[in-house]
């Protein structure tokens, strides 16, 4: 295929990912999804937990963690957050970003309320008394001398319903289902306690002890108290919603308003475009024709890399942006190679088509490492760092496999739509 041929086409792609990338109101919504905006350019707040891994219960630390971001991942969908983003970073903390959250107190109050839901079993006589008897001296005064931890928390919890009590009293009760795993640890504890009383505590509190009359194998239990039937209903609500393996307290809290994340985003973008322009000036003035050619790939490179920013989708931070301006330059960069190397052959009388050729040629190699580097790079930091320089890194390294294309096919062809036999009196444009 001849070069005004691949030109062609790829100007029909850039017009097309033009009406993506800008947004049209008369655009099918499908053919117009918006750009996901992070935290720093919507506005909202940033919440980062700290859980309590003292006693897992039997599972590894890492699967707490993991149960602890479902189910604080649940709850804020149930909240109606847009894309929240809730992950884990380092041995015990969660970090929550909940972009454009207006009702920031609303949002920690129902992720706080998530409950931790635990069945303890009755301490044995002898560890009891020496537990009270050090409490009475200042020691082990965290340590709940009458029940020990089990393995059965609300991680197993399959459903929780509002139910009433058939003694004839009527109290609403709240029954418990657990999946198979679950059921299996209850009627293991039930059989190992019969007789005796298991607790079920709710947030740290015993809320119900009943004694253990058989052995239960279904994987159901009921939690019975002086519930008024609203208090019955919402913490069916709050254990359906997923109950805490391991319990979390709020240790940090940032808010940015949504002007300042206004702001940061039109300033973002002035950059943005004062690099593009800068850039453009600059390729043009030193090298003509050669540089036209560039600030047209260039321009078809940034819809490229925006368009792909939405249909993935990604997510864009401050840091991001940062990464795709850098992007911008290694894409110059492979430009400035190539045309160098041109100016080379031209000087040592060569034709503007073999120039052209041998250009691309020799600075591939060039291109390739450095490229291939900056990837290198970019995997390493967006593997290894937390979640602001991760932002970064996935743009950079968008925005450098972009720009390979961008150099090698896009510039190419432009390029050698422009070079024929009529300019080779005129070199000096190139």
């Amino acid at each position: 295929m001849s070069y005004a041929k691949k030109s062609l086409i790829i100007l029909a792609v850039g017009l097309f990912l033009f009406f993506l990338v800008y947004p049209f109101s008369f655009l099918p919504s499908f053919l117009n999804p918006p750009f996901r905006l992070g935290l720093d350019l919507l506005g909202g707040t940033h919440l980062v937990y700290k859980a309590d891994l003292a006693n897992l219960a039997g599972q590894t630390s890492d699967d707490a963690m993991e149960g602890v971001r479902d189910v604080i991942e649940r709850r804020v969908n149930a909240f109606g957050v847009s894309e929240p983003l809730v992950q884990v970073e380092g041995q015990d903390r969660l970090v929550v970003e909940l972009a454009g959250v207006k009702e920031i107190s609303e949002a920690i109050r129902l992720i706080g309320e998530t409950p931790f839901l635990q069945f303890k079993a009755e301490r044995p006589e002898a560890e009891r008394n020496a537990i009270l008897e050090a409490q009475k001296n200042g020691q082990y005064l965290n340590e709940d001398p009458y029940f020990i931890e089990t393995a059965l928390t609300g991680k197993y919890l399959v459903r929780a319903q509002v139910a009433f009590d058939q003694s004839g009293l009527g109290q609403p009760q709240v029954t418990l289902e657990f999946n198979n795993e679950g059921a299996r640890i209850f009627e293991e504890l039930t059989q190992i306690n019969l007789g005796k009383p298991i607790a079920i505590y709710l947030d740290g509190l015993p809320i119900s002890v009943p004694v253990v009359q058989t052995v239960i194998s279904d994987g159901k239990a009921v939690i019975s108290g002086s519930f008024a039937l609203k208090e019955a209903r919402a913490l069916a609500a709050r254990l359906n919603a997923g109950a805490l393996p391991v319990p979390i307290s709020l240790i940090s809290q940032q808010s940015v308003g949504a002007s300042l994340g206004h702001d940061s985003l039109v300033k973002s973008l002035k950059a943005g475009v004062y690099g593009l322009i800068a850039v453009a000036v600059f390729m043009i003035l030193f090298y003509r024709l050669s540089g036209l050619a560039s600030v047209l790939a260039l321009i078809i490179y940034t819809l490229v890399v925006l368009a792909i920013y939405k249909l993935i989708p990604i997510t864009l931070t401050l840091a991001g942006m940062a990464g795709f301006i850098l992007s911008l330059g290694m894409a110059v960069d492979a430009n400035v190679l190539i045309f160098a190397r041109m100016r080379e052959e031209i000087k040592e009388g060569k034709s503007l088509n073999g120039s052209f050729h041998e250009g691309f040629r020799r600075a591939w190699l060039s291109i390739r490492d450095s490229h291939v580097t900056t990837l290198l790079g970019a995997l390493a930091l967006y593997l290894f760092t937390t979640s602001i320089v991760k932002g970064f890194a996935l743009t950079l390294g968008i925005g450098v496999l972009a720009s390979l294309f961008s150099a090698i096919t896009v510039t190419r062809s432009f390029l050698g739509t422009i070079i024929g036999p009529k300019l080779e009196n005129k070199k000096w444009l190139f």
